[in-house]
């Protein structure tokens, strides 16, 4: 997850623009491409620790050493520090060989020119661009441009629940609409329980619901031409039902407006919340103590009828890429790498671990992936998801619009209220903001 300052981003983000090609990479004993010894690699957080991912990611580093030789240095960085870092390393120079980057920052970072673009050659040194399914890669640049990563973790959204609080309340399934679910929560939200959780302080996953909601109200936050159209009625209506749930229809508990580090997955696992929208969220469960038997997961809510294309898309399509940065020393160590991390064995097996859905066609044949969760999410994947726009200012719009949908999170625990007026004054200034 990220959370960063919008207009840090933005200065930050113009800086590249002017100093494209800088690149990163291992400066002292970390061998050339004639004698790759050591590359250095920082990895996201995608277990329920940055130690849980040490340990996870270091045993297949070691298995990559002997097969090749290679030594890598591992970081694994939080979600909330990851794009500062990686912005900071690419306007220095100064940064690792191989990372991961979130596939919604692809076009904001392919258009600093600092990542080695994947072009056909690129590819096939790593197996070929047809192992991968189209929708991952369509999510790793601008459209028209070689790839600036290659995916290596596919995610989606789906709606979690738990089942003993259902239970409680006499509701027998998920609800499958938004009407549903506010009919349902009202039901759950008493006692000091809460029906929905929500991480209202997480710019990103704030902009990940707000875009889903965009697009079952006909909105786009973009348009064809890449300008940001925030204040559309659609994109206001978006905002508004988001931050509704707690405003209006009281299912949200009021200090989920500050959240902003997996907290509503942990009053999930304590049995505070019913119910939570997130991305393979089965090992964090787990490492809180839950049995897969205490929960259930269904397809995000539509307005009406079954999830699909267009007003009743019901994710966006969500990722883990691996780049490298263009002006390594270590260029085919790092490409070595990245083919290793690809590989099917790999794939099967770190995509498990994780709980996520292998961007490699051939590893998601492996029966693993037809579990209950990983069929809603590959489902999903596969009929109902949207990517957000691969735009070169997409990371931007996830701060500024990100920091609007905050902000009126922060209205609503105060009960102030959250009207239609207030949600365009918030986007307005977000949009104004990107035309700076």
């Amino acid at each position: 997850m990220r959370m960063i300052r919008a207009a840090a981003a933005v200065t930050v983000l113009s800086a590249l623009a002017a100093v494209t090609g800088c690149g990163g990479g291992t400066t002292d004993g970390g061998g050339s491409n004639d004698s790759p010894k050591t590359l250095t690699y920082w990895a996201s957080n995608q277990g329920p620790s940055v130690e849980a991912d040490k340990k996870i990611l270091t045993a297949e580093l070691k298995k990559f050493e002997k097969q090749t030789g290679i030594k890598v240095k591992l970081e694994v960085i939080p979600w909330s520090d990851l794009l500062n870092r990686i912005l900071a390393a690419t306007t220095s120079g100064q940064g690792p060989d191989v990372l991961n980057i979130g596939n919604t920052w692809s076009a904001s970072l392919q258009a600093t020119g600092a990542l080695l673009p994947w072009d056909q050659k690129n590819f096939d040194a790593i197996g070929g661009r047809d192992r991968f399914v189209d929708s991952a890669v369509a999510s790793a640049g601008a459209e028209g441009k070689d790839p600036a990563a290659v995916p290596l973790y596919s995610l989606a959204y789906a709606l979690y629940y738990n089942k003993k609080m259902f239970s409680e309340a006499g509701i027998s399934q998920p609800p499958a609409t938004w009407d549903q679910l506010v009919a349902d929560g009202k039901k759950i939200s008493k006692d000091g329980k809460w029906a929905l959780g929500a991480e209202g302080g997480n710019l990103a996953n704030n902009i990940h619901q707000v875009f889903v909601l965009g697009k079952q109200h006909g909105a786009d936050f973009f348009d064809s031409a890449g300008k940001p159209t925030f204040t559309s009625d659609g994109a206001v209506a978006a905002v508004k039902q988001y931050v509704d749930f707690m405003a209006k229809d009281k299912i949200v508990a009021p200090g989920n407006a500050e959240y902003a580090q997996n907290q509503s997955l942990q009053d999930f696992a304590r049995g505070k919340t019913a119910m939570v929208l997130w991305q393979a969220a089965a090992s964090t469960f787990a490492a809180q103590g839950m049995k897969p038997a205490d929960w259930g997961v269904a397809p995000v809510p539509v307005p009406a009828g079954a999830p699909g294309t267009g007003k009743n898309t019901n994710s966006m399509v969500a990722g883990i890429n691996m780049a490298v940065f263009k002006n390594t020393k270590n260029i085919d160590g790092a490409k070595e790498f990245v083919k290793f991390m690809t590989s099917d064995a790999e794939q099967k097996l770190l995509n498990k671990t994780y709980g996520s859905i292998p961007p490699v066609k051939a590893a998601q044949e492996d029966p693993a992936f037809a579990a209950p969760e990983l069929k809603v999410l590959r489902d999903t994947l596969a009929k109902s998801a949207a990517p957000l726009p691969q735009v070169p200012t997409e990371s931007q719009f996830e701060t500024t619009v990100g920091t609007a949908v905050k902000e009126l999170w922060a209205d609503a625990a105060a009960g102030i209220p959250v009207t239609t007026e207030s949600v365009k004054e918030k986007l307005t200034k977000a949009q104004q903001q990107m035309q700076q």
